[in-house]
C-alpha cells in the first residue's frame, strides 16, 4: 500500500506539473487529474490481480502436485519430510517423529508450508491485493489534486511540488521504518528520484506550451 500510494502520488504531481507548466486552466487541471487517479488506481488494482491471481494459480497448482505424490508415493514424501527437518538441526529420531506425525495429520499443509514454503499468512488474496491498491493509489494522488485545484495563481507549482515531494519523503520515511532501514536512506531515495521526476515533466510540459503558443 504504501508503494501504491507513492506511485499515485508521483504520477499524479508530475502529471499536474506538466499540465501546469503547459498554461492549463483550473479546470483542465482538475480534469487531467480527476482522469489520472481513476486511471491509474484501476489499472493499479486490475494489475496486482492479474499478478496476484496468476500466484494463487500457481499455489493450488503445488497443492494439487503434492497431494499426487502423497497420494502414490507416501513413503517417499515422509523421507523428504524428516531429510528437511533434519536439514534444519533435528536429530534423525526427531525429525522422523515430526515427519510421521505430521504426516499422519495434514501431510498436504505440512509439505506446502516446509517443502515449498507456502503457508496461510502469505496465501495470495487477489481481491484483497487489488482494493489495496485502488485505494493506495487513489489516496496517494488526492494530495496533489486537492493542492492543484485550491491554488491559485503563481503558488499552484510551487505548492503542487512542494506538497508532492513532502508526501513522498514522508511514505519514503513510512517504508523504512516498516522494513527496520535507517529513515534517512528511505526519504532521500525517494525525495531525489521523486523530485527529478517533477522537473523533467515540469519542463516537458514548459516546453510544450511554449511550442503550441
Amino acid at each position: 500500500m504504501v508503494l501504491g500510494a507513492n506511485d499515485g502520488l508521483l504520477s499524479t504531481g508530475a502529471l499536474l506539473l506538466g499540465v501546469a507548466g503547459a498554461g492549463a486552466t483550473s479546470t483542465a487541471m482538475l480534469t487531467a487529474g480527476v482522469a489520472a487517479t481513476v486511471a491509474g488506481a484501476t489499472s493499479m488494482g486490475l494489475g496486482e490481480y492479474v499478478s496476484v491471481s496468476s500466484h494463487r494459480d500457481v499455489e493450488r497448482s503445488d497443492r494439487d502436485m503434492e497431494a499426487a505424490e502423497i497420494e502414490l508415493h507416501p513413503a517417499a514424501e515422509t523421507r523428504e519430510l524428516r531429510g528437511i527437518y533434519q536439514d534444519r538441526g533435528l536429530s534423525p529420531e526427531l525429525a522422523a517423529q515430526v515427519a510421521d506425525a505430521l504426516m499422519a495429520h495434514d501431510p498436504v499443509n505440512a509439505h506446502m508450508r516446509d517443502e515449498l514454503g507456502h503457508t496461510d499468512e502469505q496465501r495470495a488474496r487477489p481481491m484483497q491485493a487489488a482494493v489495496s491498491s485502488f485505494v493506495a493509489f487513489a489516496l496517494g494522488a488526492l494530495v496533489p489534486l486537492v493542492v492543484a485545484v485550491t491554488g491559485q495563481g503563481g503558488v499552484r507549482v510551487p505548492a503542487i511540488a512542494a506538497a508532492t515531494v513532502i508526501g513522498m519523503i514522508a511514505l519514503g520515511c513510512l517504508a523504512a521504518w516498516l522494513g527496520g532501514a535507517p529513515l534517512w536512506r528511505g526519504a532521500l531515495r525517494v525525495g531525489i528520484g521523486g523530485s527529478a521526476a517533477l522537473a523533467v515533466t515540469f519542463a516537458v510540459g514548459k516546453l510544450f506550451g511554449t511550442t503550441v503558443g
